[in-house]
C-alpha cells in the first residue's frame, strides 16, 4: 500500500502544529484571534455564589471556590449599600467570606505567569455589620510566611491594602490569621501582573512593597468615594486617591484636556490619562511644592520605616517655543536626583528613590533655568519590608502535600506553607527559616489521624525528619526500606497499626534509631519469622488430578498462543526492560537530587546507571492526576513497543508505595524549549522539517505498526523529545488508548493528559 499521501498529511499537520505552538510561545498574535484585556488577572469576589462580569469595570470576577478550603459565605447587612457609594468596586463589597474556625485560613493563587514575575496583590475588607454585632474585628494578613499588615476595617467604610511582590514560587498564598479581637473576613482578593521594570527594589524576591499612598494630584474625589479606578486606561488596575485628603492648601490644581494615549507612551508605568491630565503647580517659579508628614492630616508616613517614593510627571502645558520646565527634588532635605529633570510636552517621566527617615518630607522646585513653576501629576509611597523569611523548602512542601492528599488528611490548618513562623501545621515541627535558609520539617506527628493504606513513599522525601510518629492508625502492608534512607531519623513510632511481614534489616542496623512497633499483630518482631503454611487439598483420585492438569495445560497453551499472535516480534525487546527496586532508583538518581522536569505523572530526575548510561527517572506522585492504572498501561505498552522515533523504556520500579519509570535520557530536552521566544538559537526550517518527519514516523508506527494500534491523544511540544543529534522521539504514548483491531469504531476521542494534539483517527 502506498502511504506517501498519508506521509504528506502527517508532516503538514505536525508542521502546522509546531508553527502554532511557536507563535503561542513567542507571544505573537495569530490572525483571527482576539485577546481579553483582563485574561491574566485573578479577581475573586469572596463570598459570591456565581461568576460575573462587572458592568462598571468590565472585569470578570470568580467565586472563591477552588482558591480556599475553609470559611463560610455571607453578605453585608441589607442597609449597607457599598455598591452605591463605591461605584468602581462596590459590588464586590456586598459579599464576604468569614473564617470562624482555625487560627489561619489561606487563599492559594496560581497566576499564569508563574514565579519571578512582579505582581500587585490587593485585598478589600468591608465589614457592613454582616454579623449584627456592629463591631469590626482586627486580624493579621500574611503573604506566604511573611507578615503583610494588620487589618482593622472601619465599621461604616471599606478598607483595602495593596502589596507588590516578586515570588520565587509559582504559587502565592494570602493568609488571614487571628491575632486580636473578632473573626477574620475578606471581601475581595485581586492579583495583577506588573512590568518587572517598575516598582523595583534592590532585591525584588527578598522584599515586599506595601502601599502607603497613591495620590492622583489635582483630582478631588467626591463625597462618596475617596478613590477612583481608571479601569479603562490603567492596564495595572491601580486604585488612585484624590489629594483632598492631604490638605495641600498651597498647591494650585489645574487640568488640561489634550489628546494623550497612555498605551502609546514608552513610559513603563503606563499611568492612565485621568492621572496624567491633572496636576498641581506652585504659585510662581520661585515657590516649591512642599509636602511633609504633618500635611496629610492623618499622620501618614510618620513611622521609622524605609519608604520608596515614586514621583510621576508629564508636561501638559504647551510652553512657548524654546522654554522648558526644569525641576529638582529633595526628600527629607537630601538631594533626590543626581541632576534636575527637564519635562517634555506630553512625555511621562517617573523618578524614584528610597528614604528611611521617621517622617516623610519632600520638596519639588524649579531650577534657575526653568521657565515655569514646578508641577506634580501623581506620587506613590510604599513601605519596604525586607529581608523576607524564606518559605519552606520546596521538596518538603511537595512531600507533605502528597502525604495530605494520599491519606485525605483534613486537619483545618493544613493550608498554604507548612512552616509559617508561629503557625506551623498541626503535628509539624520545623527548623526556623531565615532570609538565607529555607525552613525544613524536622518532626511529623500523625498519631490517631485515621490513616489507612500503605506507608507512603513521600515520607522518604522529608530528608531533615528526625521524628516520625504514625502510631494508632490503620496502616497496612510491610514496613518499607526507604524509611532507612532518612539520614537524620532518630524516632520511628509505628505501634498500633496493621502492619505485616518482617522488619527490614537495614532499619534494624540503624543503631541510633528508636523504633516502637508493638500493637501490630501480624508484624514479625523476632529474628526468625515463621513462614505461612499453605494447605494443599488432597486430590481424591488420579483421574481428577489428570483432569486438573489438562485444564491448566490448556489454559497455559491458549495464553501462550495469544501472546505470540500479538507480540511475537517484541519478545526479545521485552527482555531489554527490567525491574528496579526503590533503593536502586534512589541510588541511580543520587537520592533524587537532579530534578529535570515535572508533569501530571510526577517529577522527572536525571539518573546514571552503573555502566554510566544517563537515564530519565519518572516518579509517580501520590497527588498525580494520573494514577496506578496509567502506570500499568505505560509499562505494558512500552515493554512491547519499540521504534527509532519513540522514547524507549529501560526499566521500571513497582514496590509498595513506589512507582517509577526509567527511560533513555534525551539530551536536548523537549521541543517546547527550542520554540520558546526566550531561546536565542531558533530552529531553522530544515530542523523543523526533520523534527516533523521524525514525529510523523513515530505516529505512523503507533497507528499502523502496532497491533493493537495506539492513538496518542496527548501529542504536544513537551512530548516531543530531542536526543543529542536533534533526532525527535515521541514520549508519553503509554497514556494513549490501544484498540483491539482495525475495525473498532468505538475508540474514545477524549484527550488524555493535557490539551494537546489528537490524531485524526
Amino acid at each position: 500500500m502506498d502511504r506517501r499521501p498519508q506521509w504528506i498529511l502527517w508532516v503538514a499537520l505536525i508542521q502546522l502544529f509546531l508553527n502554532l505552538s511557536d507563535a503561542m510561545l513567542s507571544g505573537r498574535k495569530i490572525s483571527g484571534t482576539t485577546s481579553n484585556t483582563h485574561s491574566d488577572f485573578i479577581s475573586i469576589d469572596c463570598g459570591a455564589n456565581d461568576e460575573y462580569t462587572d458592568r462598571q469595570t468590565g472585569i470578570s470576577y470568580q467565586t472563591d471556590a477552588g482558591f480556599v478550603e475553609t470559611g463560610s459565605n455571607t453578605m453585608v447587612a441589607p442597609d449597607e449599600r457599598y455598591d452605591v457609594f463605591h461605584p468602581y468596586f462596590g459590588r464586590q463589597l456586598q459579599t464576604l467570606r468569614s473564617f470562624p474556625e482555625g487560627r489561619r485560613n489561606c487563599y492559594t493563587l496560581k497566576p499564569k505567569q508563574g514565579k519571578n514575575q512582579s505582581y500587585l496583590i490587593r485585598a478589600f475588607f468591608a465589614y457592613g455589620n454582616y454579623d449584627g454585632k456592629n463591631q469590626t474585628p482586627c486580624f493579621d494578613l500574611y503573604l506566604g510566611v511573611n507578615y503583610w499588615t494588620n487589618a482593622c476595617p472601619i465599621i461604616k467604610n471599606s478598607y483595602f491594602t495593596e502589596i507588590i511582590h516578586t515570588p520565587t514560587t509559582d504559587t502565592i498564598h494570602v493568609c488571614l490569621v487571628k491575632s486580636g479581637k473578632g473573626m477574620p473576613f475578606i471581601s475581595t482578593l485581586e492579583l495583577r501582573p506588573l512590568n518587572n521594570s517598575i516598582y523595583t527594589t534592590p532585591s525584588p524576591s527578598q522584599s515586599l512593597l506595601v502601599l502607603e499612598a497613591r495620590v492622583n494630584v489635582g483630582y478631588v474625589s467626591n463625597n462618596t468615594s475617596l478613590y477612583i479606578r481608571w479601569y479603562m486606561d490603567d492596564i495595572y488596575d491601580r486604585m488612585w486617591g484624590g489629594d483632598n485628603k492631604l490638605n495641600l492648601t498651597d498647591w494650585h490644581v489645574f487640568n488640561k484636556s489634550v489628546d494623550i494615549d497612555p498605551q502609546r507612551t514608552i513610559d513603563p508605568y503606563r499611568l492612565p490619562a485621568g492621572v496624567l491630565l491633572s496636576a498641581a503647580k506652585s504659585s510662581n517659579r520661585s515657590s516649591p511644592l512642599n509636602f511633609d508628614c504633618g500635611s496629610s492630616g492623618g499622620g501618614l508616613f510618620q513611622y521609622s520605616f524605609t519608604y520608596f517614593v515614586y514621583f510621576h510627571f508629564v508636561e501638559i502645558e504647551k510652553l512657548p517655543l524654546g522654554q522648558k520646565r526644569v525641576i529638582d527634588i529633595t526628600v527629607n532635605d537630601e538631594k533626590f536626583l543626581p541632576k534636575p529633570i527637564t519635562l517634555e510636552y506630553l512625555k511621562p517621566q517617573t523618578v524614584s528613590a528610597a528614604t528611611n527617615q521617621s517622617c516623610l518630607r519632600f520638596s519639588i522646585s524649579a531650577t534657575s533655568e526653568s521657565a515655569a513653576p514646578p508641577i506634580l501629576n501623581a506620587f506613590e509611597v510604599y513601605q519596604l519590608k525586607s529581608p523576607l523569611t524564606l518559605p519552606t523548602d520546596q521538596r518538603d512542601v511537595d512531600a507533605i502535600w502528597d502525604i495530605k492528599i494520599a491519606y485525605k488528611i483534613s486537619k483545618l490548618d493544613w493550608q498554604a506553607d507548612p512552616c509559617i513562623p508561629n503557625y506551623a501545621w498541626e503535628g509539624l515541627m520545623c527548623s526556623s527559616g531565615t532570609s538565607h535558609s529555607y525552613a525544613r520539617i524536622t518532626s511529623l506527628n500523625l498519631s490517631t489521624s485515621k490513616l489507612t493504606g500503605h506507608i507512603s513513599i513521600s515520607f522518604s522525601e522529608l530528608t531533615e525528619l528526625e521524628s516520625l510518629d504514625l502510631s494508632d492508625n490503620n496502616l497496612s502492608g510491610t514496613i518499607p526500606e526507604f524509611l532507612a534512607k532518612l539520614p537524620k531519623l532518630k524516632v520511628l513510632n509505628l505501634r498500633g497499626n496493621e502492619l505485616t511481614g518482617s522488619i527490614p534489616n537495614i532499619l534494624k542496623e540503624k543503631s541510633d534509631l528508636e523504633m516502637s512497633l508493638d500493637g501490630n499483630p501480624d508484624l514479625c518482631l523476632t529474628a526468625r519469622c515463621k513462614k505461612h503454611k499453605f494447605a494443599i487439598p488432597l486430590i481424591p483420585s488420579v483421574s481428577a488430578l489428570i483432569v486438573v492438569i489438562l485444564v491448566l495445560l490448556g489454559i497455559w497453551i491458549f495464553r501462550i498462543r495469544r501472546l505470540k499472535g500479538n507480540f511475537t516480534r517484541h519478545e526479545s525487546s521485552k527482555l531489554r526492560s527490567k525491574a528496579f527496586s526503590y533503593s536502586n532508583v534512589l541510588e541511580i538518581t543520587n537520592n533524587s537530587q537532579n530534578l529535570i522536569g515535572e508533569g501530571g505523572f510526577g517529577k522527572v530526575y536525571l539518573g546514571t546507571l552503573k555502566n554510566d548510561t544517563q537515564v530519565a527517572v519518572k516518579l509517580l506522585s501520590q497527588s498525580s492526576v494520573q494514577g496506578h492504572r496509567e502506570f500499568r498501561s505505560e509499562v505494558e505498552l512500552l515493554m512491547v513497543v519499540h521504534h527509532r522515533h519513540l522514547v524507549s523504556l529501560i526499566g521500571y520500579c513497582k514496590e509498595t508505595g513506589a512507582r517509577a519509570l526509567i527511560y533513555e535520557y534525551m539530551a536536548n530536552g523537549d521541543l517546547r524549549q527550542h520554540l520558546s521566544g526566550n531561546n536565542r538559537h531558533a530552529l531553522k526550517w530544515k530542523n523543523r522539517l526533520q523534527i516533523a518527519l521524525d514525529a510523523a514516523r513515530g505516529l505512523e508506527y503507533l497507528h499502523d505498526g502496532c497491533k493493537p494500534a495506539i492513538v496518542h491523544r496527548d501529542l504536544k511540544t513537551t512530548n516531543i523529545l530531542l536526543d543529542e543529534n536533534m533526532e525527535a522521539k515521541i514520549a508519553d504514548f503509554g497514556l494513549s488508548r490501544a484498540f483491539a483491531n482495525d475495525i473498532d469504531s468505538h475508540v474514545s476521542t477524549r484527550p488524555a493528559g493535557t490539551i494537546g494534539y489528537l490524531d485524526p483517527e
